[in-house]
């Protein structure tokens, strides 16, 4: 098969001194005729020089998407985790060892879930204080003419957000801001202690007796999202607990957060209850399966990259086969260009080039079809498409260093090749 000469050799000379300097001098062939000529054979041959660049396209488009891929994934899985996460920050007095729990008493301000509400990621928060010892606490005779109970139950002093920061589903009605500012007798049975007292509803306002105190049951709480021992308790406002029961403090805040800042929101409460001395309050969030988020995260990035890997070696190594083709191609044009004054140098520049343009070539395709294919597959998995500004400047960055790195071999083969031999193999 025959090979035209390339423009650069093919060329007449203008004039008999610049042939002279051609064949006599330094025989340097200028980077700008070498990109020319470079560029018509790419062009000369579009379909070659795209199968050749699809290996780098592959390459670069699946490292693209896995990056962008495992990014969203990322994002995806964090999103879940977050949902299940903790979202309770439980506030308590700071007690020295052996202190008796009378001592956190006033510790925690009554007006502690205001303050908290202001701190950023906080939805709501409730005072929840338990008073002991036990209550006896009696059924009313009118809701259950046949006989009266009479049982020892818990009873809880609450703030009127309780119902909210806790996710508590109602039958009836919470008791409100009014009443607790007013110190009403009114009360919030948990489903358990409804059970244990007989009282099914709330219709007809059934009247307990706790602790010699009338209190009119507003609501039953049938379940909760947080604090299921609510159920088995009665809850009070915080008003009528310091009207009647000496309550002079909160002995515990419960806050709310926005799903991931539990733990910012830890830091900054005893800030926000007792500025002039934090160190009194101490905070507690529960655990949370951030290790195991990680690891799945990691092990899904891992994964990609792995393939990513894989592929831009297989689009190297296709650079590395049609640049030396080329080469074996073209020996006998090769030892022409050396035979009338072209440096090893130049013919190493020559397919340098030509291997690096087809690499960046791919990669820039690569990329573009790498970032299609992140928004797509995100969008079905209804992931948040996710990809970092930097993947997209090194994608065609590490496509042009494969296409470099693929083409050293063929392109030091054919600097290597003696002008005679090249012509003599040729004739």
């Amino acid at each position: 098969m025959r090979h035209p000469v390339l423009p650069t050799l093919r060329r007449p000379p203008p004039d008999a001194s610049r042939a002279g300097a051609t064949a006599t001098g330094s025989g340097h062939v200028a980077f700008a005729d070498i990109l020319r000529d470079v560029t018509d054979d790419l062009l000369a041959r579009p379909g070659r020089t795209l199968l050749t660049a699809l290996g780098t396209l592959v390459g670069i488009a699946v490292l693209v998407a896995a990056l962008g891929l495992a990014t969203s994934l990322e994002s995806s899985i964090t999103r879940r985790f977050d949902a299940i996460a903790p979202r309770e920050v439980t506030i308590t007095p700071k007690l020295a060892p052996g202190r008796p729990q009378t001592d956190a008493t006033g510790v925690l301000p009554f007006d502690a879930p205001a303050r908290l509400t202001r701190i950023e990621g906080v939805d709501a928060a409730a005072n929840l204080s338990e008073l002991t010892p036990e209550r006896p606490v009696q059924g009313s005779p009118v809701h259950d003419p046949t006989r009266a109970r009479v049982d020892t139950l818990r009873i809880i002093a609450a703030s009127p957000s309780v119902f909210d920061t806790l996710g508590a589903h109602l039958t009836g009605a919470p008791f409100t801001e009014f009443h607790d500012r007013r110190g009403e007798a009114v009360a919030v049975l948990g489903r358990e202690a409804a059970r244990r007292l007989g009282i099914t509803d709330t219709r007809g306002r059934p009247v307990v007796i706790a602790d010699g105190l009338p209190l009119v049951v507003v609501g039953i709480i049938d379940s909760t999202e947080r604090k299921s021992s609510v159920l088995g308790s009665i809850v009070v406002p915080d008003g009528f607990a310091r009207a009647r029961f000496h309550l002079d403090g909160p002995t515990q805040v419960v806050a709310l957060t926005r799903p991931g800042a539990a733990d910012a929101v830890a830091a900054q409460a005893p800030l926000a209850l007792r500025p002039g001395n934090p160190g009194i309050i101490q905070t507690s969030v529960p655990p949370t399966a951030t290790t195991t988020r990680d690891a799945v995260s990691s092990d899904t990035r891992g994964l990609l990259l792995a393939l990513a890997g894989v592929s831009l070696v297989i689009g190297g190594v296709g650079i590395a086969n049609v640049t030396l083709v080329a080469v074996l191609q073209r020996t006998t044009e090769i030892g022409l260009r050396r035979a009338i004054g072209a440096r090893r140098r130049d013919i190493l520049t020559h397919f340098l080039t030509t291997s690096t343009i087809i690499g960046a070539l791919g990669a820039t395709l690569g990329t573009c079809a790498g970032a299609w294919i992140t928004v797509l597959a995100a969008l079905v998995q209804g992931w948040p498409p996710t990809l970092d500004r930097w993947v997209l400047v090194a994608g065609p960055i590490i496509g042009t260093l494969i296409g470099l790195l693929a083409g050293l071999y063929p392109s030091w083969r054919a600097a290597t090749i003696e002008p005679i031999d090249a012509l003599r193999g040729g004739a």
